[in-house]
């Protein structure tokens, strides 16, 4: 394999930049920013914060698998909110997301694109690599 393999997730949100939307290397999926865009668009899920969260981490979920990964493999993530009042809500979300043991994680507020509420990269092991 190659140092590093790019990923494009067939019916993937669109990437909005120069950007590859996962690589694998050194035993590891390494997933860009996700936001709450509709597969195969450029369309922001309209909503509130627990509909975007979905959106994002079925997102995620997609480029994962697309990789030959899972959820289950994740083992960092980073979560930014466009408002932290959002957090209880991301957090009852993201919970329904990753079994035990949850990987690591750094949520923080960050200044974000109209209309975007939630970005959540991840780091996951690639399966048979490790």
């Amino acid at each position: 394999m190659a140092r590093k393999t790019p990923v494009y997730p067939e019916g993937g949100p669109k990437p909005g930049g120069p950007y590859t939307p996962a690589i694998i290397a050194g035993g590891f999926v390494f997933v860009s920013g996700q936001v709450p865009k509709k597969p195969g668009t450029s369309e922001l899920v309209k909503g509130d914060i627990a509909a975007q969260t979905r959106q994002v981490l079925e997102n995620v979920k997609l480029t994962l698998e697309a990789a030959g990964s899972s959820l289950a493999d994740v083992v960092k993530v980073t979560a930014h909110l466009a408002d932290m009042a959002n957090f209880a809500v991301f957090n009852e979300v993201y919970a329904g997301y990753f079994p035990e043991p949850r990987p690591v994680r750094t949520t923080v507020q960050s200044v974000m694109a109209p209309g975007v509420g939630v970005e959540v990269d991840v780091i996951a092991l690639h399966p048979g690599e490790e």
